[in-house]
């Protein structure tokens, strides 16, 4: 199962991790220099959460990000998984 969210599609990001080393010219030194430089993921904020669908009857269970529940809660469930089917995801 990727890392993935079923509504808005988030998947994690990359970038790099940067180690700095001196003291910053505000404070009276002569500026900080990356001295290493790392790759780093950034990971969508995922959550496991039942919505009960009155349409059909059932709890269906989805795997969102924090955002998309808000999505839920402005929309509606309804909506939502309607949305989702339209773009082709099996619920």
């Amino acid at each position: 199962m990727p890392r993935q969210c079923q509504l808005t599609k988030k998947k994690p990001g990359q970038g790099n991790k940067y180690c700095i080393r001196g003291i910053a010219k505000k404070k009276k030194g002569i500026g900080l220099n990356i001295t290493g430089k790392s790759k780093r993921r950034f990971l969508p904020n995922l959550v496991k959460k039942r919505f009960w669908l009155p349409e059909e009857n059932r709890f269906v269970t989805l795997r969102l990000s924090t955002n998309a529940m808000r999505t839920v809660n402005k929309v509606g469930i309804t909506k939502a998984v309607a949305r989702m089917r339209a773009f082709g995801e099996k619920i």
